[in-house]
């Protein structure tokens, strides 16, 4: 298995990663080689860019919520990796980030995944996760693949980003919070109390 610190390396000297190098920015992922659930998501916003902590922020707290786990152990367990689509805040657009760069990903998270091998499910988030893991099957757009998440168990689990700016969606689609979220917590419940 591949040392998790060379790998950042590489990660951190990568011609593509040199502008935020320069900036003093450490790639945002979380790899422990103990870890059973992937948290797969888009990339780092800018607050956990800074503080050099994923999930760090308003979409941290309502995503560890619809999980059912306190910070010290999303954290500190080492039961959780998580791997977004890019490792680095890719910059503001008009409404929220921009999205992850899309060839990062093919890049880099198999390599990123090879040292956790204990990964039981994998929980992805949005729809650039949803299309990197699910290709092909995944639904014509999100709010399919995530009503039909039990076509992926129990390798994924898809769902929405738990960022305010989802409100919006979560509001029109109550069975969401209803029905998948209490699902999503008695599952990720059932491998971490193994």
């Amino acid at each position: 298995m591949r040392d998790i610190n060379e790998l950042r390396k590489d990660i951190m000297n990568a011609s593509e990663n040199s502008e935020f190098t320069a900036k003093g920015w450490q790639p945002i992922f979380q790899a422990p080689p103990t870890a059973r659930i992937l948290i797969a998501s888009q990339a780092p916003g800018l607050k956990a860019q800074l503080s050099n902590k994923t999930f760090y922020d308003v979409s941290g707290d309502m995503l560890r919520n619809w999980l059912g786990v306190d910070e010290e152990t999303f954290y500190n367990s080492g039961l959780f990796g998580i791997v977004p689509m890019d490792y680095y805040f890719p910059g503001k657009a008009k409404h929220g980030d921009l999205p992850p760069r899309k060839e990062f990903a093919q890049k880099w998270n198999p390599k990123v995944l090879e040292t956790m091998p204990e990964l039981e499910m994998k929980i992805i988030i949005g729809a650039y996760a949803h299309k990197f893991y699910l290709g092909k099957s995944a639904k014509k757009n999100l709010t399919e693949t995530v009503r039909h998440y039990e076509e992926y168990l129990p390798e994924y689990f898809p769902i929405v980003h738990p960022s305010p700016l989802t409100i919006g969606w979560r509001k029109r689609n109550l069975w969401f919070e209803d029905s998948v979220v209490p699902e999503l917590q008695r599952l990720v419940q059932e491998i971490l109390n193994k």
